[in-house]
């Protein structure tokens, strides 16, 4: 008798035990389904900011005009890094002119 008194014990704290995880399981079920919507809301969020503002909002597409416009912003500061380079030159000969008697 004391046995069986002993393991429905046992089996009601165990019972207990499994209880608490299953509500602790739905508790974090709860919050990431909430966290899912949460994400899915930004993402589309996202996706409409970015139509409006790149008219497109594929991220391969994306991608590729930031990739062009990488390259389009490197040729620009090339430009204008021999631009700046030429007036350096220029500069130079006309103090060198300068400095030369009989000039």
């Amino acid at each position: 008798m004391a046995d069986l008194q002993a393991k429905d014990e046992q089996l009601e704290r165990e019972l207990a035990e499994l209880r608490a995880e299953h509500d602790k399981l739905r508790d974090e079920k709860v919050r990431t389904e909430q966290n899912l919507e949460n994400v899915r809301r930004q993402i589309a969020e996202l996706e409409q900011q970015a139509e409006r503002e790149y008219g497109v909002s594929d991220l391969d597409r994306l991608q590729e005009m930031l990739d062009d416009r990488r390259a389009e912003n490197e040729k620009l500061v090339a430009d204008y890094r021999e631009h700046v380079r030429t007036i350096r030159e220029e500069l130079e000969r006309i103090e060198r002119g300068l400095e030369e008697p009989g000039r």
